[in-house]
């Protein structure tokens, strides 16, 4: 759905879910603002039983002029009804009947969706896809700080202060947004309630530690998600604690936060293993969090256990089977076993690589944004970045380029569902690789040394120590034929499509 279908209405109101979060608040606004600029004069409207009373909500709306209504008793059928950070027909959101009803959320899908919607469940606020909707609507609001100070605050919150981030376009919207800074400060200043203060202290005297791991465990009362953010946040200053997971549960959902300290363990992947196929998960290395469904998590009870025993145990088993999971591997120490390996020649695949030096000067350091996380590297007069199927982005010397492709000499002109982009540390200034980008074709005479993983690794490559990249089973560990120390992990969907064996 583009936003501009939506001008084909005249009465519209948008509504965000009961109780709304500062999401649901920022989303509803910026909808509300691209409809008035386009001559629409739209209502936005919460419901419920409540009445929003948390005080930094309150002062978000005062502070930002967010035009929200509250409606218990709404009864007016409009011609359009949108909801935002919410979807139509859901326990979070009080019915309201329309002749034409839109759906613009960041949750996963629960049931059927009306023609009119826009869901995108991997990004990590309903803010951030509205921002991008505006955008592709050739709006621009950097002029509009208000609007902008709301849409940082709704990723703020809705991913645990920022901790929880994992998707590129969440990451771009933070570059481009010109905020409030002090507003910012003083809607962080009014987070916590005095329960909720009560409910940190509590949690943290109530630890269960497990020194041959170094992990810590917390179990809080149902509170705001983003106190847990504050819990893990504290334990983490703990001396022998490397990795904390806190958490609550409720009839409704189990929340969790996740923090690691350590290179070994990344927490993103830890909160997407502890919520597979029962919630999910993410965030980035250090901080995560994630959701779990108690309806989805039934499938795992015993006899007699209620919700809150079950998740509890199956948080304690996942969390030791993630540990015992793993086998780590640092290339510039590991040599894989010859008498395992096979040898693959590449496949004649066009791929796409860029000179890194068309892009900025030598020297300068610069952060690579791909969907599969940031990367950081500096540019030097030989470095080039290969462009894979995926979108996948990798630095590469120029002589190992040159003994493995050939040149097309023509622009490498696939697309992505997000195209690569390079951004400087120093300036914050983005460009995108896909402009720079080359085709380049395998010679043919490129050989690697591969075998199939029978276990999951986390591999350091000889190209960034402090960053793993995961395999699983069934996926290929290979090293380069002519440099043994050039490990890499390779994707079993993409094997076949990138080489044939020897």
């Amino acid at each position: 759905m583009k936003l501009h279908e939506l001008l084909n209405y005249e009465d519209i109101v948008i509504q965000c879910h009961d109780n709304p979060d500062a999401d649901a608040l920022a989303s509803g606004y910026a909808l509300w603002w691209y409809l008035r600029q386009n001559g629409k004069m739209p209502r936005f409207i919460y419901r419920g039983r409540t009445e929003a009373k948390k005080g930094n909500l309150k002062l978000m709306m005062k502070e930002l002029d967010i035009p929200v209504s509250y409606e218990p008793d709404f009864m007016y059928v409009p011609e359009l009804l949108v909801t935002v950070d919410c979807q139509y027909g859901q326990k979070n959101v009080t019915l309201t009947e329309a002749d034409t009803v839109a759906v613009i959320d960041h949750h996963q899908v629960m049931g059927e969706l009306p023609e009119l919607s826009e869901v995108r469940s991997s990004i990590g606020s309903c803010a951030t896809i509205l921002w991008d909707m505006i955008r592709e609507e050739g709006l621009d609001l950097s002029e509009e700080r208000k609007l902008s100070t709301a849409l940082y605050y709704g990723l703020f919150m809705d991913t645990n202060r920022l901790s929880e981030v994992s998707h590129p376009l969440d990451r771009d919207m933070l570059d481009s947004l010109q905020i409030s800074k002090s507003v910012i400060t003083e809607l962080r200043n009014s987070n916590i309630s005095l329960d909720e203060l009560t409910i940190t202290g509590q949690t943290i005297t109530q630890y269960e530690y497990h020194p041959d791991r170094r992990y810590v465990v917390l179990r809080a009362e149902p509170c705001d998600p983003n106190i847990l953010g504050v819990i893990s946040d504290f334990v983490m200053e703990t001396e022998g604690i490397d990795v904390s997971l806190a958490y609550y549960v409720s009839p409704f959902e189990v929340k969790l936060s996740v923090r690691s300290c350590v290179k070994e363990v990344h927490a993103d992947e830890v909160a997407a293993f502890l919520t597979d196929g029962i919630g999910g998960g993410g965030g980035h290395v250090l901080k995560a969090g994630g959701t779990v469904r108690p309806d989805l998590l039934d499938q795992y009870a015993l006899e007699g256990e209620d919700t809150y025993t079950l998740a509890d145990r199956i948080l304690m088993e996942r969390i030791e089977e993630y540990y015992e999971k793993y086998q780590v591997l640092y290339a510039k120490d590991t040599t894989l076993d010859p008498e395992q390996l096979e040898t693959y020649e590449k496949l004649p695949q066009e791929l796409g690589c860029a000179k890194l030096t068309d892009i900025f000067p030598v020297g300068t350091r610069v952060e690579i944004r791909t969907l599969e996380g940031d990367v950081e590297v500096t540019v030097k007069e030989d470095l080039f970045l290969m462009i894979g199927i995926e979108g996948e982005v990798y630095p590469i010397t120029r002589e190992k380029l040159e003994k493995s492709y050939v040149r097309t000499g023509e622009p490498y002109t696939r697309t992505f569902d997000y195209d690569p982009t390079l951004k400087c540390a120093a300036t914050g200034e983005r460009r995108e690789i896909m402009k720079y980008a080359m085709g380049v074709v395998s010679s043919g005479g490129s050989r690697i040394r591969a075998m199939q993983l029978k276990r999951h690794v986390k591999l350091f490559t000889a190209w960034d120590e402090e960053k793993y990249y995961s395999g699983n089973p069934g996926d290929y560990i290979a090293c380069r034929e002519d440099d043994i120390h050039d490990i890499y992990i390779i994707r079993a969907r993409l094997f076949p499509e990138l080489y044939r064996k020897v």
